[in-house]
């Protein structure tokens, strides 16, 4: 790599279909751009129906009856699992580039971001001989068993607030469990994905067993949903989008479908916990990434008698946030990821103002080149507004007063969403009441957005999603149980 991380050479720009990289069918480009300046990277071949179809036909063929893939030992696929996941550690710092450069993360937040995802290879490439069946004691003269078999092609459909790591979230546990693979990167961020099909391809993984089709939602996106060949979509974005793809999966074949989704997640602070720690904690659940997490703490529940000391401390917090280019190391901050996104973000700010809420700090875009946005505390925020239902995917804070546990209960609950929650209490039976009671997947106590490793399952209740990524029950999204029974001779 360049000495200078933003000089990072762009090697890989077409579509990657059967361990090849190929034009689009129609031969069509679209730009990526950096959105710290606004300014093309690169055009990168744009794939649609036809493209999908190709990239089908490809994993279709390398999980066939006979195939390499297919034959292959089960300990086979954990040493290129592994042999992958060496590369992208070797590749570290190149592939970090590319992720800030189109993403706009911070490069040191990048880096770390790209070690988790090595992790989380090498995870699921100790997983792979050990997904087996198991013997039951059927009536009668029978020996009956269940065998664990892969589903198949899958589609998956990843967003680009992590792109790199999202990939590895997807392809860990389809790999495992023997699956092959066509993956839609997001549009603004498909260069990772493709450089980690290169190393897919450098670790010797056989054709067809990993494709990536660049393009956009409506074209290959819709085209992956609704293939016949593809028996199961896995997607990670909006729950608006979610709706079409389960939509498209039940009308086309009945595909199964896993979703993580969208979040509005409630972090409660109550008056027992040190204000300091519960600002710096309360910080990161939301300004972390930019506010770019779906299962960001954005909704601040704070008890009354600490209310108005922790929206002094919270606005001072936010204040000091240095939001400036992502290469720089003093930068905490980088830009939001496209313009569409910067725009809905203050959007959501002004309705916030209108509605009646205090701006406590930020509030503004910062410059007028690239996608930067302060980081924003609003207080005095009532359940019924816009920026308290509203999954905004940025940085703003909404601080919310309450008074009694199950009050904030029942209002922590009171939303379509059910990803993520947190409680930061020394009363330990506060904490698991809350733990309980709240419906959210992944609950924080004394913490925020903590252990979201190779292990721990990660999804969400009600609109928030349906399955889980990460940890064995990931891996249970990407097989069938098939029971054979076997009649056994009577004795006379």
């Amino acid at each position: 790599m360049a000495s200078d991380p933003r000089n990072v050479e762009i090697k890989y720009t077409k579509l990657f279909i059967d361990n090849e990289f190929v034009d689009a069918v129609s031969k069509k480009t679209f730009s990526v751009l950096n959105p710290s300046t606004e300014k093309v990277i690169v055009e990168v071949a744009e794939g649609d129906k036809a493209d999908v179809d190709k990239a089908v036909a490809a994993a279709k063929a390398a999980i066939a009856r006979g195939s390499e893939w297919r034959t292959m030992d089960a300990s086979r696929r954990g040493l290129l699992i592994n042999k992958l996941a060496d590369l992208l550690e070797n590749n570290l710092d190149e592939i970090s580039a590319i992720e800030t450069l189109e993403n706009g993360k911070t490069f040191e937040f990048s880096k770390i971001i790209t070690s988790l995802s090595v992790n989380v290879l090498r995870y699921f490439a100790g997983f792979t001989d050990k997904i087996h069946g198991s013997t039951i004691p059927t009536d009668g003269p029978l020996l009956t068993m269940t065998r664990k078999e892969p589903v198949g092609v899958v589609g998956q459909i990843i967003p680009w607030n992590y792109a790199i790591m999202m990939a590895t979230w997807k392809w860990g546990p389809a790999l495992a469990a023997g699956c092959t693979i066509v993956l839609k990167p997001a549009e603004q961020t498909p260069l990772g994905a493709l450089y980690l099909a290169a190393l897919a391809k450098e670790a010797g993984f056989p054709k067809g067993v990993i494709n990536v089709v660049p393009g956009f939602g409506s074209t290959a996106g819709s085209a992956l949903s609704w293939h016949p060949d593809v028996r199961k979509i896995a997607f990670t974005g909006s729950t608006q989008v979610g709706h079409f793809i389960m939509e498209s999966a039940a009308k086309s074949n009945l595909k199964k479908v896993s979703l993580e989704l969208g979040g509005k997640s409630p972090l409660v602070i109550f008056d027992d916990f040190n204000v300091d720690e519960a600002v710096e904690i309360a910080a990161d659940a939301i300004f972390s990434n930019h506010g770019q997490n779906c299962c960001a703490g954005s909704r601040t529940f704070v008890q009354s008698k600490i209310y108005n000391e922790f929206v002094t401390k919270a606005a001072a917090k936010a204040n000091s946030i240095k939001v400036g280019d992502p290469f720089c190391p003093e930068s905490q901050q980088g830009p939001q990821v496209d313009k569409a996104t910067l725009d809905k973000i203050l959007s959501l700010i002004e309705s916030g103002k209108k509605q009646g809420a205090n701006v406590a700090a930020g509030g503004n875009r910062v410059g007028d080149v690239g996608y930067y946005v302060q980081p924003t505390v609003f207080s005095n925020v009532t359940d019924n507004m816009i920026i308290a239902k509203e999954e905004i995917f940025g940085p703003v804070q909404s601080i919310l007063k309450f008074d009694t546990l199950e009050e904030v209960i029942e209002r922590a609950n009171s939303t379509e969403y059910g990803l993520a929650a947190g409680v930061l209490t020394k009363n330990i039976d506060t904490a698991m009441v809350f733990a309980q009671a709240v419906e959210a997947g992944s609950v924080w106590i004394n913490c925020y957005d903590e252990a979201i490793g190779p292990h721990t399952p990660f999804g969400g209740y009600k609109q928030s999603g349906i399955g889980r990524d990460l940890g064995e029950e990931s891996i249970k999204e990407y097989l069938e149980t098939k029971t054979i029974s076997i009649k056994l001779p009577v004795k006379n």
